[in-house]
């Protein structure tokens, strides 16, 4: 902690900004009551597989939506922290962008207040990876920004490089749900010199968006198929269809 009168000072130069506008906001990392307010923070009954709301109270004990009563999910449970609209669009795209890596921090508080009832206290948690050219043209893989500051949050252990991409896919902007799928199938391993970490042992697998679950498909499969324990995923945001 800074001293008073040097605290004082510093936050004269440097004020506080919202997160999202850049508006004055009382404290670092946060978000001013516009930009809060067009954040729609997910709670309520939710799918226990990918986190989206549902309507009503639906199976109390474990509701799912449309999507995944269709198509199971390889993971146990899911969660998401924000709908990818409005504020919460404009975060992800800033953090996966925009070089805005300090969004991590505040996001990774809202993932963990979100899974907080489905992550095991014995879980590894892992980010989705990054194929190498793509990281080299990015500098950093935001979901493993969001996994380290998640473990740091949650106080559980994390594997910044538990699962590798073999190959280098194309944008999934545009494509449909069985194109994604398609694209993906295969492209995710576990690393060979760190399968020893996850046998036998539950994975919290973390991203950024949770869309048609694609990526999170294959990165759950590569584990479970290294010998994992059950996985489960954390999403900072969730597309869902506009209704």
């Amino acid at each position: 902690m800074l001293p008073p009168g040097l605290q004082t000072a510093v936050s004269l130069l440097y004020p506080a900004r919202c997160l999202a506008c850049g508006g004055l906001v009382d404290a670092d990392f946060g978000l001013c009551g516009s930009c809060w307010r067009d954040t729609s923070f997910i709670g309520g009954t939710v799918c226990d597989a990918c986190g989206a709301p549902l309507p009503g109270g639906g199976d109390q004990l474990s509701p799912h939506c449309d999507a995944c009563l269709t198509t199971p999910r390889p993971w146990t449970r899911g969660r998401a922290a924000v709908l990818y609209r409005d504020t919460g669009r404009k975060l992800v795209l800033a953090l996966k962008h925009g070089d805005r890596q300090e969004i991590a921090r505040p996001a990774a508080l809202w993932m963990a207040q979100s899974a907080q009832n489905i992550m095991p206290p014995d879980a590894l948690i892992a980010p989705v990876p990054l194929h190498w050219l793509r990281m080299l043209k990015r500098r950093y893989n935001q979901s493993a920004l969001l996994a380290k500051a998640l473990a740091a949050q949650s106080g559980h252990m994390w594997c910044a490089d538990l699962l590798q991409r073999m190959r280098r896919t194309p944008s999934l902007d545009g494509l449909g749900r069985e194109e994604r799928f398609a694209v993906l199938n295969q492209s995710i391993r576990v690393h060979p010199r760190r399968r020893h970490r996850l046998i036998g042992r539950p994975v919290v697998l973390v991203d950024d968006v949770l869309t048609s679950g694609a990526t999170l498909t294959a990165a759950a499969k590569a584990c479970l198929d290294a010998g994992s324990g059950p996985v489960f995923v954390v999403a900072l945001a969730r597309v869902v269809k506009e209704t």
